[in-house]
């Protein structure tokens, strides 16, 4: 006796698809063109969201009692109005995330081939295309000869975040000093206190550090006048920590910190690592130029990773500033061996005659996660689209409005700079009065600043920079600047926002 037959399954057939998928671009391409209708910073309380989000699941289908119609209702009433537009030109806050059409068109290409590119047998065009792609970038942002995949020992790989990127660089020098340092000496990490937070959490994960409070297993490093970590700092900790039989492994340094965009002396740093006898030791170099990174594509601003042939590994993010649609970030190193030695487990069902023959690269060795996207696709539209002419000059433009919103500062005795331009983040803020404690200064700033973006029409963030030489810590206002769509009207919109929330 035959089973039934459950009901058919209502798959969106190719016919539907193709109508609904011009309609949902014709949907974004929209937004994109209404965006600034919108306030920079979602309006709505702690829950409004979800409120509005029935309790339980459909039973029925979109092909049963609603109709697609329903939904794009609901992104009008539902989700539109809990977004914070990134991609609004007004938008200044944080660093940027960038989106562009050939970004996003490739990422809808990689959705639609529904690649699981894992292994290179799993897809050879996924890995490939990747491979061609990080060196065409490596050649673009002027970085060495060792970190491209013609080096035949280094190369790049896609990587989710530069959080992901810290944490695989930290796997493979943790495995890459054991084996020169055999022993169990607890390891130590160092970064500048200005360093981003993934390295404290990298550090967690991979069982070096027991918690954020541990500062014997990751040591934040003094910086100096200019926020940048200081070789001196850095030289005195090395020396404690193995005068105290420690075992130091593993250095990052910051191109453009979060906080005020400063650049860590890379060169000056890698001397200390050889002076100490760490880099003998197997110790690793990483460079996290998250932000900062897609400005090295200008010749103009290669000059900021002066020293970067003595890096490890080194992690960019196009997502940020290079006009590619999160997540992409470009991670390299020039010791790939020690990235699949560190993170290579080989089951019997992932074993295949490519992969043992040593002719291709498997990139699930050089991450954390097995599985992989087809992330290259939208990285090599952008490319492919744009040229190498069309993004330098988006990046030199970003770089010329910061310059003249750093001079409309400095030509306003209400304001003060905090630190000097970086690229195209500006720190600022409102100058202290005769005689007012720095408490009170640090009131009038963040009360500007809450003024400013509850006006909806830009968003900025803030940061807190350490005193230097015994000067209290400063409350600081944070202008980034890289919007796909900021023109110089919108910078100088704030500027002018600014001015008119000083004289109420």
């Amino acid at each position: 006796m035959s089973e039934e037959r459950d009901e058919a399954v209502p798959h969106l057939e190719a016919e539907d698809f193709r109508r609904l998928g011009h309609q949902m671009v014709d949907w974004i391409a929209d937004y994109w063109e209404r965006m600034e209708s919108f306030p920079v910073r979602a309006q709505v309380a702690p829950g409004e969201v979800l409120a509005k989000l029935p309790l339980h699941p459909p039973e029925e289908g979109l092909g049963g009692r609603e109709g697609w119609g329903a939904v794009f209702e609901d992104l009008e009433s539902v989700v539109l109005p809990g977004v914070t537009h990134w991609q609004s030109p007004s938008f200044f806050a944080y660093f940027p995330a960038n989106v562009s059409g050939p970004s996003v068109l490739g990422e809808l290409l990689s959705a639609g081939l529904g690649v699981q590119g894992m292994l290179w047998s799993t897809s050879p065009s996924c890995t490939e295309l990747e491979t061609r792609v990080l060196d065409w970038l490596a050649e673009l942002l002027g970085l060495p000869a060792a970190f491209r995949s013609t080096s035949s020992t280094g190369g790049g790989v896609i990587q989710g975040t530069a959080s992901e990127s810290t944490l695989v660089a930290m796997v493979a020098a943790r495995a890459r000093v054991r084996r020169k340092r055999p022993g169990d000496a607890p390891l130590v990490a160092y970064a500048s206190t200005q360093a981003h937070s993934s390295v404290l959490k990298a550090a967690m994960l991979c069982g070096v550090a027991r918690d954020a409070s541990d500062t014997t297993h990751v040591r934040l490093l003094e910086t100096d006048a200019s926020y940048a970590l200081s070789p001196e700092a850095l030289e005195r900790a090395i020396a404690e920590d193995l005068a105290a039989g420690r075992q130091p492994f593993f250095v990052c340094a910051t191109l453009g910190t979060t906080s005020s965009g400063a650049v860590d002396p890379l060169s000056r740093l890698s001397e200390v690592m050889a002076r100490t006898g760490l880099s003998a030791m197997g110790g690793w170099l990483h460079v996290d130029a998250a932000w900062a990174g897609s400005a090295l594509i200008c010749p103009e601003h290669q000059g900021l990773a002066a020293g970067i042939e003595a890096a490890d590994s080194f992690a960019m993010n196009p997502h940020k500033w290079l006009l590619t649609n999160f997540d992409c970030d470009a991670f390299y190193t020039r010791d790939r061996a020690a990235l699949v030695e560190a993170l290579s487990v080989t089951p019997e069902y992932l074993r295949n005659a490519a992969s043992a023959s040593g002719a291709v690269i498997d990139y699930r060795d050089w991450q954390v996660e097995l599985g992989r996207r087809f992330r290259a696709l939208k990285l090599w539209f952008v490319l492919r689209h744009y040229g190498a002419r069309g993004l330098r000059a988006y990046i030199r433009e970003h770089v010329r409005l910061a310059g003249l919103f750093e001079s409309w500062v400095r030509g306003d005795a209400r304001f003060e700079l905090a630190v000097p331009r970086s690229l195209s983040l500006v720190c600022f803020r409102l100058a202290p009065r005769p005689g007012e404690p720095p408490e009170a200064t640090d009131a009038r700033n963040r009360a500007l600043l809450d003024r400013l973006n509850a006006t909806g029409s830009v968003f900025l963030t803030h940061t807190v920079l350490p005193g230097v030489d015994g000067a209290p810590a400063r409350y600081v206002l944070r202008m980034a600047i890289g919007a796909v769509r900021t023109q110089e009207q919108h910078v100088r919109a704030c500027w002018e926002a600014l001015q008119r929330l000083i004289e109420e």
